[in-house]
């Protein structure tokens, strides 16, 4: 019996250790999202795609039903992109998945280079570890942010379409001559 609930101690202290060290590793890749500035990256890029999509959107209508898409129609697109790839419903999870796939060491490392406090001459074979994880986490990331993502896709076919059929119903009907 004695032995069982030193067991159970000793069990539940490294548990204690365990999540302390694992807060300690997620606090630490926070910071390192916040050094990086990685969030203002992460919205600047999805900010470029939805422009990028509104363009190719409005190529598309303007071709195929020479209609241009008016500011309201983009703007409730680029909404919805907005609401669905903001960086705070991803920031939790890819600090995650940093505290996961390198050390509290390679974590603090690279807060210090990105903080411009140098790299210790004993310390390059880490940093040069650190970087060759660089495409696993890549890989992790995206996969979390398309997993973790809604699609605006429908909701935009929706937008357009209903815009299209309601301009078409402002033209009024069409006389077809025989």
């Amino acid at each position: 019996m004695k032995n069982k609930f030193t067991k159970l101690v000793i069990t539940c202290c490294l548990l204690v250790v365990f999540q302390t060290t694992q807060a300690d590793a997620v606090r630490d890749a926070n910071q390192l999202l916040r050094v990086t500035e990685l969030g203002r990256l992460f919205d600047s890029i999805a900010q470029q795609q939805t422009r990028d999509i509104i363009r190719t959107y409005s190529s598309i209508v303007s071709m195929s039903a020479e209609i241009t898409l008016p500011q309201q129609v983009k703007q409730n697109i680029a909404a919805c992109y907005a609401e669905a790839y903001a960086w705070e419903n991803f920031e939790p999870g890819i600090a995650q998945i940093l505290a996961d796939n390198l050390s509290q060491k390679q974590i603090r490392l690279l807060i210090d280079f990105y903080q411009s406090r140098g790299l210790p001459p004993m310390e390059i074979q880490t940093f040069k570890d650190t970087i060759a994880k660089a495409a696993l986490i890549r890989q992790i990331s995206t996969e979390y942010i398309f997993d973790n993502s809604s699609s605006c896709v429908d909701r935009d076919a929706e937008l357009i379409l209903g815009y299209i059929a309601s301009q078409r119903l402002a033209d009024g009907p069409t006389l077809v001559e025989e």
